[in-house]
């Protein structure tokens, strides 16, 4: 039994939206009519479900050209070898995480963390196509417009689709970002600037990878990027942050011989 398909926006749809239950991850199929190409494909374990809705939608497996990782994160992309091989398609991310897919980097992708005992299957995986700035991905008679987008991960990308950007995890609707962390590559300063990007851009909407997408309000961006501008600063995010001026200025109090004011 087919199922009428819900989209998003026009050529847009948001699997989860269509299942109707939340997957993980936010997976967007990009429909050219001729092809489409998946956004993020999420876990082994909603890889079938995922597989039965391309099905009830009369979206032939064959004509899925590509299946896209925003980034390297386990959450987005442990069933990419199997929906390769499920799909008989190609893979395509970034270079760099291209490169810890093909070390099967368990601390990069997020797959282990083990200080809260958090451990996934991360198995090595071979990209099959690279994505960087200004690459464009033909979507049928789509253009699908390649961002490099780095912050959460240096491998982030992003991607627009006329007046819609899909951020990955570098943006939510709530004014949060992607989780910033040393171990997974992040980078305040390479963060405010793919935000100042979005700030700057005609997007009128945003696509992330988890939660709602959302018409964008120049105070939603910017409320991230103050956010981010004093986490540069603060002890809070350890090597993360470029500099922390408390410190800086104990050890000149201390050069001086200067003592506390208490």
């Amino acid at each position: 039994m087919k199922s009428d398909r819900k989209y998003l926006f026009p050529n847009v749809i948001e699997l989860n939206l269509q299942a109707g239950r939340p997957m993980g991850v936010n997976v967007y199929l990009i429909d050219g009519g001729s092809e489409y190409v998946l956004l993020d494909i999420g876990q082994t374990d909603a890889l079938n479900d995922i597989i039965d809705l391309l099905r009830h939608l009369d979206f032939p497996l064959s004509k899925c050209k590509m299946v896209i990782a925003t980034h390297a994160d386990a959450d987005h992309v442990q069933a990419l070898a199997g929906a390769r091989e499920r799909l008989k398609t190609k893979t395509a991310a970034h270079p760099h995480a291209a490169a810890v897919l093909l070390s099967g980097d368990v601390v990069q992708t997020y797959a282990s963390i083990p200080a809260q005992n958090f451990h996934i299957d991360m198995p090595a995986f071979k990209v099959d196509k690279k994505l960087d700035e200004g690459d464009v991905v033909k979507v049928g008679d789509l253009d699908l417009h390649v961002w490099h987008t780095p912050g959460h991960t240096p491998g982030q990308l992003s991607f627009k689709l006329n007046n819609v950007l899909f951020s990955g995890d570098t943006l939510y609707a709530d004014s949060c970002v992607g989780a910033i962390d040393a171990h997974h590559g992040s980078n305040l300063p390479d963060y405010l600037t793919s935000l100042r990007r979005i700030l700057a851009d005609d997007a009128a909407f945003i696509a992330p990878s988890h939660g709602p997408a959302f018409r964008k309000d120049p105070a939603v961006v910017q409320a991230a990027i103050d956010r981010l501008t004093k986490y540069q600063y603060l002890a809070d995010f350890g090597t993360c942050a470029v500099s922390w001026p408390l410190q800086e200025q104990w050890e000149r109090d201390v050069l001086a011989g200067r003592m506390p004011v208490l």
